[in-house]
């Protein structure tokens, strides 16, 4: 037997018209009985016909996100919180990632047209401006998450790479370390910029003596640990290791233990993102966090008010990343003595 909207209605003891705007994910819904419909609707395996609720409402309940990649924690974290503020508002997600390549990033947002309610994307590039605008609608409610856009008069959500840097720089100079080094991210991605910018800033005015010493990578755990491997054979090592993202810290770390150079004690290392890893290797590793899951929910939370309003406001949010302080840059470097 087909369950109906009516029979929703009937078993949640409300309207017809309630359970629709509920299950559309309308505001003008007490929360409790938004919970309770959409548990009944559940319970009776409720599913409304596709084609006859696009062409009433001309709405999927699908939100398209579009992403650089699936890869690692940051993204799995990201999803998580995309994904729970999806379900508590009744939208089902079609994910797509286009691993750095312009042109798949362009057929993926040309594929979403028409089958989604709006979109999320992330596009850190620096030269995906030109894509993004021949591609996206203008009339597709849509959030930018980390995406150097400007004037695109679209709602986005960044994080604040640079003071994330210059807060990291303050504290490994405030722990005693003089040679900092710095694993970069890929050259063409914006936060990787900014967080790369934020280091030498902060080494110009903290130890303006010092030259910069930024060494390639990749925002992955090979690069980490290439880099790592360069400065366990450097003539002089640094007293001071600070990857632009805790991935490549972690490849970093493994390096110096194959090396046997003890962190923190001859060398502190620190990381950016706070991914979950990060705080359960040994040592566990110092980090800028940035509340990722919490990212990708707000990000949702901005689309679906933006979609049920009818367009989003262009306010561009920037969230504050937290100094993480953990075992990998704690106590003072030691001196030539003791470390002979």
């Amino acid at each position: 037997m087909n369950v109906t909207i009516k029979d929703v209605a009937r078993a949640a003891n409300v309207s017809v018209a309630t359970v629709s705007r509920a299950l559309n994910g309308h505001h003008n819904v007490a929360e409790a009985v938004r919970l309770r419909v959409i548990r009944v609707a559940s319970e009776l395996r409720y599913s409304p016909h596709a084609a006859a609720r696009s062409l009433s409402s001309r709405r999927t309940h699908t939100i398209g996100v579009i992403l650089p990649d699936l890869y690692g924690e940051f993204f799995s974290e990201l999803m998580r919180g995309v994904d729970q503020v999806a379900r508590e508002r009744g939208f089902h997600l079609l994910v797509s990632s286009y691993h750095g390549n312009p042109e798949e990033q362009g057929a993926a947002l040309r594929a979403m047209r028409g089958r989604v309610d709006g979109l999320l994307l992330m596009s850190p590039y620096i030269g995906d401006s030109g894509h993004l605008t021949d591609n996206l609608s203008p009339t597709q409610p849509t959030v930018l998450m980390n995406t150097h856009l400007p004037d695109a008069g679209l709602a986005s959500l960044s994080v604040d790479s640079y003071g994330g840097a210059v807060a990291m720089m303050r504290h490994l100079v405030e722990c005693g370390r003089q040679r900092i080094a710095f694993i970069a991210g890929p050259e063409d991605n914006f936060d990787a910029r900014e967080r790369q910018r934020g280091y030498v800033d902060a080494l110009g005015e903290l130890l303006p003596s010092s030259t910069p010493w930024v060494l390639p990578g990749d925002f992955n755990e090979a690069s980490g640990h290439a880099a790592g491997r360069q400065l366990a054979a450097a003539e002089e090592q640094p007293d001071a290791v600070f990857a632009a993202n805790d991935m490549m810290a972690l490849g970093c770390l493994s390096s110096f233990k194959q090396a046997g150079i003890q962190v923190p004690q001859q060398i502190a290392l620190a990381g950016f993102d706070d991914i979950p890893l990060s705080r359960y290797v040994q040592p566990s590793l110092t980090t800028v966090r940035v509340n990722i899951a919490e990212l990708g929910g707000q990000a949702m939370s901005t689309l679906s008010d933006a979609i049920a309003a009818d367009g989003a406001a262009p306010i561009p949010i920037s969230l504050q990343p937290e100094l993480i302080v953990r075992e990998s840059t704690a106590g003072r470097p030691r001196g030539p003595a003791e470390n002979s």
